[in-house]
């Protein structure tokens, strides 16, 4: 009997940070990818742009796609509030999946290290972060937190061997931890270009969202600003 084989072609979205991120991906390879960070959260105007442009990248059209994935946060609230919103609306014209990913697991993949722990850092308010704990071999050791950065932060792994910090959280972190094993990396966001190996993964679980109850995982509470009229 001959088998016929199609192509698992998904479409990944990041809007977690200032980074409005697009890719499509074969097979949990990226194929084509079209980012956009120019300081200001300008998803709402150019994430469709770019959703338009992969495609024509990838010589693809969305009703060739199985499933969309979104960067699920935590993050900005009103970045995820447009990713969710807009794979929500695609997943129900072209009636296919929708997946979610851990935006700190494709940020924490964007890294490689030989030995020690990688720490995804997304900004919060203040001094605090986002923040999820993982080895060198890319497994969760810590769930994802919200916490107030200070000298003690992350000790338990940075007396255990070296760790490496990184994302948009990671600048502030700089001078309050100066341990010896502490190691930052610059220029790190979330990108859809990590999060095709996951969404591929999920995708051969049958491990999907509801697409009328999904939320975006917040962590915290959005307290809005107060209005200076």
């Amino acid at each position: 009997m001959t088998t016929i084989k199609f192509s698992i072609l998904i479409l990944n979205i990041e809007t977690a940070t200032k980074n409005c991120s697009v890719s499509i991906s074969k097979e949990g390879k990226t194929i084509a990818l079209k980012e956009l960070n120019d300081g200001n959260y300008s998803h709402a105007e150019k994430l469709h742009k770019l959703i338009e442009q992969v495609a024509l990248e990838a010589k693809i059209e969305l009703s060739d796609l199985k499933a969309i994935a979104v960067s699920k946060g935590p993050g900005s609230y009103t970045g995820l509030r447009i990713g969710v919103s807009a794979v929500k609306g695609l997943c129900f014209a072209l009636d296919i999946p929708m997946i979610s990913v851990n935006t700190l697991q494709s940020l924490a993949l964007s890294v490689s290290i030989d030995k020690g722990y990688k720490i995804p850092l997304l900004d919060a308010r203040r001094m605090e972060v986002y923040s999820q704990v993982f080895n060198d071999k890319n497994e969760k050791i810590r769930d994802v937190h919200a916490e107030i950065i200070d000298s003690d932060s992350f000790s338990e792994f940075l007396n255990a061997d070296k760790v490496y910090f990184f994302g948009d959280g990671a600048e502030k972190c700089k001078e309050i931890i100066t341990h010896k094993n502490s190691v930052f990396i610059d220029h790190k966001f979330p990108s859809a270009k990590e999060m095709s190996v996951i969404s591929f993964e999920k995708f051969l679980k049958n491990e999907f969202e509801d697409v009328a109850y999904f939320e975006p995982f917040y962590l915290k509470e959005f307290i809005g600003g107060i209005s200076k009229k």
